[in-house]
């Protein structure tokens, strides 16, 4: 196959080492790649017409239609950055690239594919030790993920909070009741959320409390010695799961009560320890108790000062190599907001370690900030250089007027005069306030850019936006 890779002065080097091996002629047709035009690829095309495609740099942002109407070869986006290149070109003939989306984007968004669909695979081709509502548990199917929302009766919008928490990748939502909540809480809190078709879970070791869920909780957190004897059977006659945990009495004793009182669909919790508390000394009793195990994650996160992200993926780790079930997480505090989807993907990587020795190039990860592997480009090329002059304090206002800038509801918002703007991402606001012809000075044109792209990273990482105040 016959590949033409028209590329910069800039990147040549580059594309030629990447393309050494293979039936591929590297073309410099200006100083950047991306300024491309399609006249350019045509006139190559028209000089030379028996290549079988052409790999144009991802960063193009010129359409190559009428090229390919013309002279019938297909145009691809290759890499947006040459130093990946190397990774693309060895799958040309193999995987069909992408005409409008640059190539490795559009490989990590197919790998990211196959990768669900194989996990989906992997889940229907297991028997589960039982299963609610559903819910495949037990028996090496996906860690499922189980994230609580506490003192539930007293969320003003609990109906939705439980919707977001499945959107996310809650598998399971558990609502849990304070010592002030009483059965008639419960009640009202259920009957909301009675039409959710999703599994739900009371946490609570209140025997009222557990009793008022019954008619429609699919799982009871926990059961010990002190309250299997009131609503042991009351739980098996409903049909619910429980998780079983150690009080004064052993997890081996309890499973044991509660299997007498007639319940089948238990899950183990052997308790799993904050870090500090005895977290690694914890993990000895995670042993197989003839059950599925339950892996407390969520006191482990929110009981230290670090990224959740990391910390799901390591604690999903945990749960994978002790054969656990299920791993609870929560969003308790700000620090852990976004954990239940960052705890989704972690049981997904995990459920893709069958045949692998570690959790590694899977197709799904949990990087956030930090990069896999830097990109390496050409070193920049000058012959000047321009000592930058320090901004001067005193500011001098825009006569069009000043903007506030927010974030809200997922959207960036630029406020003036009474009229708000509202965006997705920081540059169609700017194109926006621009169009509406709301700047006169270049240097509130660079400012709004500086706090619109702050805004942006503030909702892409889920973090506060303050304008003015550094991100």
């Amino acid at each position: 196959m016959r590949i033409l890779l028209p590329t910069g002065r800039v990147t040549y080097n580059i594309v030629k080492e990447a393309a050494r091996e293979l039936d591929a002629d590297v073309v410099e047709t200006g100083e950047l790649a991306s300024f491309l035009t399609p006249s350019q690829v045509l006139s190559l095309l028209r000089s030379d017409p028996s290549y079988d495609l052409v790999l144009v740099s991802g960063m193009c942002t010129a359409s190559f239609k009428e090229v390919e109407r013309e002279t019938g070869i297909p145009v691809y986006l290759g890499p947006r950055h040459a130093a990946d290149l190397s990774l693309v070109l060895p799958l040309i003939g193999k995987t069909e690239l992408s005409r409008e989306i640059p190539a490795d984007e559009f490989l990590s968004e197919e790998r990211k594919r196959e990768a669900y669909k194989k996990i989906s695979d992997l889940e229907e081709g297991r028997e589960p030790v039982f299963s609610l509502r559903g819910l495949r548990i037990g028996n090496g199917t996906r860690i499922k993920v189980l994230a609580e929302i506490m003192d539930a009766h007293k969320s003003p919008d609990i109906r939705g909070k439980v919707l977001r928490f499945f959107d996310e990748g809650a598998d399971i939502v558990d609502l849990g009741f304070g010592f002030d909540a009483t059965p008639e809480d419960v009640r009202a809190v259920f009957h909301k959320l009675q039409d959710i078709s999703q599994p739900l879970a009371i946490d609570t070791q209140d025997p009222a409390l557990i009793e008022a869920s019954l008619f429609r909780a699919d799982l009871i957190l926990s059961l010990q010695e002190e309250n299997i004897p009131y609503v042991g059977e009351k739980v098996a006659k409903a049909g619910c799961g429980a998780v079983i945990i150690p009080g004064e009495a052993d997890l081996l004793s309890n499973i044991r009560m509660a299997e007498e009182c007639g319940i089948c669909h238990i899950i183990a919790d052997p308790v799993l320890q904050p870090c500090g508390l005895g977290l690694v000394k914890s993990l000895s009793g995670f042993s197989d108790p003839g059950y599925p195990l339950f892996f407390g994650a969520g006191n482990v996160i929110e009981l230290l000062d670090a990224d959740s992200t990391g910390m799901c993926a390591l604690l999903a780790g945990m749960a994978y190599e002790t054969g656990s079930s299920v791993i609870f997480c929560s969003e308790h505090s700000d620090k852990t907001a976004g954990c239940v989807s960052e705890m989704r993907t972690a049981t997904m990587m995990m459920a893709l370690m069958q045949g692998r020795p570690y959790p590694k190039d899977l197709g799904i990860d949990l990087f956030r900030i930090k990069e896999k592997r830097k990109r390496r480009e050409p070193p920049l090329e000058y012959s000047e250089v321009i000592r930058a002059d320090r901004m001067p304090r005193e500011i001098t206002y825009d006569p069009r007027g000043n903007y506030r800038i927010g974030i809200e509801g997922g959207c960036i918002v630029a406020v003036r005069n009474r009229t708000a703007i509202k965006g997705a991402n920081w540059q169609d606001v700017l194109h926006t306030i621009i169009q509406m012809d709301g700047i006169s000075l270049l240097d509130h044109a660079g400012y709004l850019g500086a706090e619109l792209f702050k805004a942006d990273l503030a909702l892409r990482f889920a973090r506060s936006f303050e304008q003015d105040g550094p991100f």
